[in-house]
């Protein structure tokens, strides 16, 4: 009988934690579309969003790598999701954008589009828009402002030019775990282990 009732409640706390793990969600960055074409010598937009995830957050700074013999970035418009947002896209296959808040009351905890990149195709081919995890950022309105980067969830977009060719590959960086992300990997089954030791010791 108490091997059940301790098999019933092991089953019981286990489950109790799943809501737990469905709603924590880390931070990433994005792209409004995942393909994207144009001609040789056309221009097409694609958008860098921000998703928060569960997080509320002061600031963001997104490097968007792309290769600079397939297109080139010619502007930059700011997006709505911060009311600040400045950009550089005078490096050659790198497009530099942050968006802040202007009071830390006013922090941001929605997705939304950080701005907007128009770029030219230069020749027929193919390649990759990436994000580049060892540069950027997304601050957590906190004391420590925390970046809470999730690197594995940034997502790409594939980029054809006229006829296209075989895909020439946008530098890419080795994924990083977010801070969020660390303390989730043994947060969680930490909790679990507490909370199965305190049903045996109440068993015993």
């Amino acid at each position: 009988m108490k091997n059940l009732l301790a098999a019933i409640i092991v089953t019981f706390l286990f489950l109790s934690t799943i809501p737990l793990w469905e709603k924590i969600q880390a931070a990433y960055l994005k792209f409004d579309q995942s393909t994207v074409s144009t001609s040789n010598g056309g221009t097409f937009q694609i958008a860098v969003q921000v998703e928060p995830g569960s997080d509320s957050l002061n600031s963001v700074d997104a490097y968007v790598l792309y290769d600079s013999s397939l297109v080139s970035a010619t502007s930059v418009s700011a997006g709505s999701l911060f009311p600040t947002v400045s950009h550089d896209e005078s490096t050659s296959g790198k497009v530099y954008i942050a968006g802040m808040v202007n009071d830390v009351a006013s922090s941001v905890s929605t997705t939304g589009t950080l701005a907007t990149i128009t770029y030219k195709g230069l020749k027929d081919g193919s390649g990759n828009l990436s994000f580049d995890c060892n540069l950027s950022k997304i601050i957590k309105n906190d004391i420590n402002a925390t970046n809470v980067i999730n690197c594995s969830q940034n997502g790409t977009a594939s980029v054809t030019v006229g006829s296209g060719s075989q895909p020439t590959t946008a530098p890419q960086q080795l994924p990083e775990s977010g801070v969020f992300d660390n303390v989730v990997k043994f947060a969680v089954p930490g909790m679990i282990l507490l909370l199965l030791g305190g049903a045996f010791r109440l068993l015993l």
